[in-house]
């Protein structure tokens, strides 16, 4: 089992910041692309930011010069650094990694249950 788990969502007034944390543990050989998706209430799922293992990194227009996405590859750990937050970046924020379980196994995505981020005064 291959367990992703998000931290780090809370209520902040707008202009302020928070840092994500997407941590996975379990059994895997090694995570590919680690990113970051969110979710707002009557919206589809989209990606927010996403990093490769070798540190290419994609951002969604909406959030380039405001949020910074990283990894921790030794420690299974990618984080989503998010400043001058607005109203519309009120979302669950998920974590999604794409991980091969053994060596004959397809690579699968793996979700966590989400963290929610409010931003509101």
């Amino acid at each position: 089992q291959v367990q992703v788990v998000e931290s780090g969502g809370g209520l902040v007034q707008p202009g302020g910041s928070l840092r994500l944390s997407c941590e996975v543990s379990g059994s895997f050989m090694s995570i590919n692309d680690m990113g970051w998706y969110r979710q707002a209430p009557g919206n589809e799922r989209a990606l927010v930011a996403l990093i490769t293992r070798r540190g290419d990194i994609t951002y969604i227009d909406s959030v380039k010069g405001r949020f910074t996405i990283s990894r921790d590859t030794a420690k299974n750990t990618a984080f989503l650094q998010m400043n001058s937050l607005k109203s519309e970046d009120t979302a669950v924020y998920f974590c999604k990694i794409k991980a091969r379980r053994d060596v004959w196994g397809k690579e699968y995505d793996y979700w966590g249950q989400g963290t929610q981020v409010t931003v509101s005064s």
